[in-house]
């Protein structure tokens, strides 16, 4: 066991606990005679790196209920016409990123294919993705486009191309969301590992449909939001 000698390594051992997920959002600390006994420090320790960090706004100490890794605020998130990811996080003041979970061909069920307007059965890129804000797991987007009319896109987004630059390249310099619709549930559990929540916590699931100017459906997209960390704002259509 790895010995701690002051209050700034018992910091860097609760935010260490953060960063690997071991500690989440709204998880109450451990006490400090536990923290104390595994860094080998006395509590007058704890209690001075865990007031440092509340100090910070990583914890939030409630008296006569504990110590609390402290709940971001909901990000507000648009929904408007020309919705785009990182330009709405950027907006915030957080910094975009994305993770690419899987990339393959499928065959458009019925659904999909009524959305794309596509025939059932055309073969469709799908897309699975994660969004980050400020490296935290914030959105789980699955996306699926005509590979007829993208047939190189799953391969470009793999490599970390935007959708709207793979637009560009095939002479679509504009498109729009044309249509939203908003539902809440809760996830499986495997989304719920994805998003780092627990399964009975609920997420908002968000799907719309992209197309361009002259009305010709680009994309289809469903993503799921955990519901805690972000607001939406409807913007005139």
């Amino acid at each position: 066991m790895t010995e701690y000698r002051n209050w700034e390594a018992v910091r860097d051992w609760i935010v260490q606990g953060i960063a690997t997920r071991d500690l989440r959002e709204g998880d109450r600390v451990p006490p400090e005679q536990h923290i104390a006994a595994i860094c080998g420090v006395g509590r007058h320790s704890v209690r001075r790196a865990t007031a440092a960090l509340a100090v910070e706004g990583v914890l939030s100490i409630e008296q006569g209920r504990g110590t609390f890794v402290r709940i971001r605020p909901a990000l507000l998130y648009r929904i408007g016409r020309h919705t785009r990811f990182r330009e709405n996080l950027r907006r915030a003041g957080v910094a975009p990123g994305s993770e690419a979970l899987g990339v393959d061909l499928i065959a458009a069920d019925a659904d999909i294919a009524r959305a794309l307007a596509v025939p059932e059965g055309a073969p469709v890129h799908r897309i699975l993705r994660r969004g980050l804000a400020d490296g935290i797991p914030i959105s789980l987007t699955r996306s699926y486009h005509c590979a007829d009319r993208f047939p190189d896109l799953g391969a470009r987004r793999t490599l970390g191309d935007s959708v709207s630059e793979i637009y560009r390249s095939h002479g679509i310099t504009d498109y729009h969301r044309r249509e939203t619709e908003l539902f809440a549930r809760l996830p499986t559990r495997p989304e719920a590992r994805l998003l780092d929540q627990r399964p009975e916590q609920p997420v908002m699931v968000v799907s719309k449909t992209d197309a361009a100017p002259d009305g010709l459906v680009l994309g289809f997209g469903e993503a799921l939001w955990g519901a805690g960390r972000v607001r939406f704002l409807l913007e005139d259509q």
